[in-house]
């Protein structure tokens, strides 16, 4: 009788309604003429305090089944909604370059550091903080939206004026109109900030979906339309501006608020301490993500910007399934390992193998296939970007790894190293850029690339103050799978270059030759990275994903195989919608079974 009123219902209330059914049913006086489903609940926990400790306890047992079902739930929409994204934005974007120049993009990519760092302080960290707040009420909503309204309207009136001293940087006239237009976007967004956070505290991942998904359709199509009209630029401008209308207004559809005319800033002031540490992390990732775009800009011209950021995108779609993978879990298993450091070390080197297992080939079969995508998908107007890509996915290949190293960090509270780490690599490719571009766009990518590849030695540093992992371990673990890829995508690209073959053919025997020849060497190297994840994905050895009781996702750590973390997230989300209780089988050497809750 419990277990059907909380299926039918699906909520704390029901719980407590059940209860107090149970309380209105038993007799005042006496207390011995209960009707029978009082009395078999009686029976089963018995009367008294001790009735009343159970029942308790059985309230918090499925108020916790409930968020945790709740969290399944928001797991499965959140990574709908990425792929549904990232399928959507290749799509619009492959449409919108086949119809536009690299001129048009690099108009509106000039401007992309001034939206991104306007639109970081626009946000002040206040989402994050609100949702950190244990509780949060209306005046706490109330307070951050007055707050941030008006640092909107006051950000886009500093950026109105400094139109014409954006377009005399980078000496095009033009862009004092586009960009006036474009940052009107700040004062939409800023009505959408609260909105936003708070369908994110509730967990109310479907309702982001469906008006993110919305407006990236709307938008997409949109922009397709102004293209085909001639609008050049203006079309993508105005893309953005639908992107962020249509997103707001069903933010505030789903999110049910509206504020109030109360002038109380006292909690943002409380906020301000957490956010702060935030919006400067953000401003620094915007500023090493983007400057590049700015120098281009400035010493160049719009047409090699939007070849960068062309490329840059295509490296981006690389390295961020690998760094999103990565990230999914690390974090969990960190916190879980906090108690042992040397079970921690033991993990980390498990994950960096795994991570470079992944990342290498990836963006190494990227960079060597870059030329056939990008003509293939953009047309030959695109091939400038074809070999920046090639250089960028360099980089991109050590991303996941440096995500790895910046994971840990944060996982042990060490915000200030990172951010500080962060600063000084930003710093030193801002004056490599600087001292090279005399020398042209490629003297410039190659001193860039080394800087992100060598500076993973800083990160590990940095890390090893707090964690007992040699470097020479660390090499150990990076190297084989480093110079396996580099060999084998490298022999593949020389083959298939002797064959003279078309885009479409060149393609797929790159593809195909690649992804035969990696894992075989691997094989016959004895990769034991390889043999565990094969043994795993064949199901050589089978794991029991379903549970009896109520418990919701787990790690289980097992010293024999290593579980890619895609598998696990695959057989989270095929069972999501029959059971309670899953299990993500991450392994790692040395480590005793072990559960750890989400």
């Amino acid at each position: 009788m419990y277990a059907s009123a909380v299926k039918l219902r699906g909520s704390k209330v029901a719980v407590r309604e059940f209860f107090c059914n149970f309380a209105k049913q038993r007799s005042p006086i006496g207390g011995s003429a209960h009707p029978v489903g009082a009395q078999s609940a009686l029976r089963y926990r018995g009367q008294g305090r001790s009735g009343r400790r159970h029942r308790a306890a059985r309230n918090q047992k499925y108020d916790t089944t409930y968020a945790q079902r709740k969290t399944a739930r928001g797991l499965l929409w959140g990574t709908l909604s990425n792929g549904a994204q990232q399928v959507l934005t290749l799509v619009f974007g492959i449409w919108l370059a086949r119809m536009l120049t690299p001129d048009d993009y690099g108009m509106v990519g000039q401007l992309a550091i001034f939206s991104l760092i306007a639109a970081t302080i626009q946000e002040s960290g206040f989402t994050a903080a609100l949702t950190n707040r244990p509780t949060v009420e209306h005046r706490d909503y109330n307070a951050v939206f007055w707050f941030c309204l008006p640092l909107s309207v006051t950000l886009y009136a500093l950026l109105f004026a400094a139109a014409p001293l954006i377009a005399a940087f980078f000496k095009n006239e033009e862009i004092t109109a586009l960009a006036r237009y474009l940052f009107l976007s700040f004062i939409i967004s800023g009505l959408g900030i609260v909105p936003s956070a708070r369908l994110f505290k509730s967990m109310r991942v479907r309702e982001r979906t469906l008006s993110n998904l919305t407006a990236l359709v709307v938008s997409g199509v949109a922009g397709i339309v102004l293209a085909y009209r001639g609008f050049a630029y203006w079309g993508l401008a105005t893309q953005t501006l639908v992107y962020v209308t249509v997103n707001t207004a069903m933010y505030w559809i789903f999110a049910g608020w509206h504020p109030t005319l109360e002038w109380d800033f006292k909690p943002v002031r409380e906020m301000v301490g957490f956010s702060s540490w935030l919006l400067l992390t953000n401003l620094l990732n915007h500023v090493n993500n983007n400057f590049f775009s700015l120098i281009l800009g400035r010493f160049f011209d719009a047409r090699m910007v939007g070849n960068y950021t062309q490329a840059n995108k295509w490296n981006f779609m690389g390295h961020s399934v690998v760094t999103g993978l990565v990230n999914g879990v690390v974090q969990p298993i960190f916190v879980a390992t906090a108690d042992d450091v040397e079970r921690q070390a033991r993990v980390f080197r498990k994950m960096l193998r795994f991570t470079c297992f992944l990342a290498f080939p990836v963006m190494f079969g990227i960079s060597i296939e870059g030329r056939e995508l990008i003509v293939i998908a953009l047309g030959r107007k695109w091939l400038e970007s074809a070999d920046m890509l090639m250089m960028l996915c360099v980089s991109g290949a050590f991303l996941p790894v440096v995500s790895l190293y910046t994971q840990y960090l944060l996982s042990r509270g060490r915000s200030v190293v990172y951010l500080l780490g962060l600063a000084a690599m930003v710093a030193v490719q801002l004056a490599v850029a600087l001292v090279m571009y005399p020398y042209g766009v490629t003297a410039m990518l190659v001193p860039y690339v080394g800087v992100n590849v060598l500076w993973v030695a800083v990160w590990h540093v940095l890390v090893q103050r707090l964690l007992p992992v040699k470097a020479l371990e660390a090499a150990a673990d990076v190297l084989p799978y480093l110079a396996t890829a580099v060999g084998v995508m490298g022999f593949t690209y020389w083959s298939v270059e002797q064959w003279q073959l078309l885009p479409v053919w060149a393609l797929a025997a790159k593809v195909a030759m690649g992804a035969a020849l990696y894992p075989a060497v691997l094989w016959c190297c004895g990769s034991e990275m390889l043999r565990e994840s094969a043994a795993y994905l064949f199901k050589k050895r089978k794991k029991d994903l379903d549970h009896d009781d109520n418990s919701f996702v787990f790690f289980t750590f097992d010293e024999h195989y290593v579980v890619p973390a895609l598998v696990a997230f695959h057989s989270l989300l095929t069972n999501a919608d029959r059971h309670y209780r899953y299990r993500l089988h991450v392994l790692y050497p040395g480590i005793s079974e072990g559960h750890v809750s989400v």
